[in-house]
């Protein structure tokens, strides 16, 4: 998968380029490029980065797997990721409150009704606390309750699932909220109907941490919110250059879909959508987007059909040798799809790097509950 990035930023003689990507030859073409070489890739140096990107991933869980490797080492991984959640709840709940403040580098402004902390995007803040609350409700889960020390560290756990709850409710990204309740409602079905091991405080927990999102949060914030919030597909408007003007999620997945014919095989090259879209989008208004809102539209455009064929074998591969489905995965299963489908928050390096670990950490979990 990594050579054939390389191989879309290679500068090619444009007879071969007007062979592997007409579309791109034209564009050359009509920009009367005095080169005869031209890469694939509708911007190199983007694709260049996200090669970089994927390196780092590949040894990150290389070096992941060396220092991870007994349980013991997995369950402080988790109360580590716990504990971080607690810290990016605590302030990102603390600027909201305070109208979210520009502070030193890190511009809020964006967002002054909603929590981001110290994240740009707010669907990107709360689906990285998203995998906070599920290293929570594994440590839960996991953490036998006949040892004292054990014992505090399950009442500071409950203490970080409640914050990270918080965090996540104040972001009012419907696709966090959504994939929330997903998690939360998947773990109590499966303690209550699959689980060998019946464990009533953990299903208490479960059920309190339900009715504390539900009606305590819902009265705070009104009960307009409890039900809008989850509603991910409503349609969100942007406000650009004093222009009330509007751009939906679907109508942009729409026009994603539609002009990949144009690169189906070989794509546009990794980190080129804001190009693509630049060149094919009908753009009265001068909109600018960087994704399509639709992380698998983007990644069969940017790779195109053979590329995304390489890393989706990546993925089989691995399931195939695990050969195992639980709880664990199943809740991965129902984030990656979401988001793969109505959200662009796995084109970012972090989501991308907790979405390994989370795979690779899930069947030592399982053995160890």
């Amino acid at each position: 998968f990594l050579l054939y990035l390389v191989f879309q930023t290679i500068p090619l003689p444009l007879d071969l380029l007007k062979f592997f990507s007409y579309s791109k030859f034209e564009i050359v073409n009509k920009l009367k490029i005095q080169s005869q070489y031209s890469s694939i890739s509708l911007s190199s140096t983007d694709t260049y980065f996200q090669i970089i990107n994927y390196l780092t991933l590949m040894i990150a869980l290389f070096v992941f797997k060396i220092i991870f490797y007994k349980e013991k080492h997995f369950l402080r991984f988790h109360y580590f990721i716990s504990f971080v959640g607690l810290l990016a709840s605590v302030i990102a709940i603390l600027f909201y409150l305070n109208g979210n403040p520009d502070f030193l580098f890190f511009k809020n402004s964006q967002y002054k009704g909603a929590s981001t902390g110290f994240f740009i995007n707010r669907t990107v803040f709360s689906i990285f606390l998203i995998f906070c609350v599920l290293s929570c409700l594994l440590l839960l889960k996991t953490l036998p309750l006949y040892n004292n020390d054990n014992f505090i560290k399950l009442i500071y756990i409950r203490l970080f699932l409640v914050f990270i709850t918080v965090g996540i409710v104040t972001t009012f990204s419907r696709i966090g909220n959504f994939l929330l309740l997903i998690t939360i409602v998947s773990f109590l079905v499966y303690e209550i109907f699959y689980s060998k091991n019946k464990n009533y405080v953990f299903r208490l927990i479960i059920i309190i941490l339900i009715l504390f999102d539900l009606i305590i949060l819902g009265i705070y914030f009104g009960t307009d919110k409890i039900i809008d919030r989850f509603l991910f597909l409503k349609e969100e408007f942007t406000d650009f250059d004093n222009i009330y003007v509007s751009i939906y999620r679907l109508e942009l997945i729409k026009f994603s879909l539609l002009e990949l014919k144009d690169y189906i095989l070989f794509g546009y090259g990794a980190g080129s959508y804001h190009i693509f879209f630049q060149t094919n989008f009908d753009n009265p208004f001068n909109l600018y987007a960087n994704h399509a809102h639709s992380d698998i539209i983007e990644f069969i455009g940017e790779f195109g059909l053979i590329g995304f064929i390489l890393i989706i074998s990546s993925f089989l591969s691995f399931f195939l040798k695990k050969r195992i489905f639980n709880l664990n995965y199943f809740v991965l299963y129902i984030l990656s799809l979401t988001i793969l489908t109505f959200d662009f928050s796995l084109h970012v390096p972090l989501i991308q790097l907790l979405f390994i670990i989370y795979f690779v950490s899930a069947k030592k979990i399982t053995q160890l509950s």
